[in-house]
């Protein structure tokens, strides 16, 4: 089954700025979507942003539209989230996560529409 890595993640000053990376392996992919949660002590997974891996289209959380932006590398396999102009409300747990099947805004914005997922990379801002 495909295994995803996150690494990237780190302790910033508030308007800092830190990239994100989840790696996949095990099965490569073409089909889908990759996403970005985070989870902070406390609150529910919240939706960061995702991406439809073959058309390239974004989708963001209103919370960090404008600040970050995610992409993605087809040869290696890899996601990235580039945070920029960090805010203490971003500290979370971050974790990507992998749909299989046909995606699209209301379907990527859903926890439970991802079948593979990441153990988290954390981040945290300082004020």
């Amino acid at each position: 089954q495909v295994q995803l890595v996150e690494s990237g993640g780190g302790l910033v000053q508030a308007g800092g700025s830190l990239r994100l990376s989840c790696a996949a392996s095990g099965r490569t992919f073409s089909t889908g979507a990759m996403g970005w949660f985070r989870q902070a002590p406390g609150k529910e997974r919240e939706f960061v942003a995702a991406i439809i891996w073959n058309a390239g289209i974004t989708y963001y959380a209103d919370s960090v539209k404008g600040r970050f932006t995610i992409s993605r590398d087809n040869a290696k396999n890899t996601v990235y989230l580039q945070t920029n102009s960090l805010k203490p409300e971003d500290t979370a747990l971050y974790y990507c996560a992998r749909r299989s099947g046909p995606s699209y805004s209301s379907v990527v914005r859903t926890p439970g529409n991802y079948d593979s997922w990441g153990q988290g990379t954390q981040v945290t801002v300082s004020s």
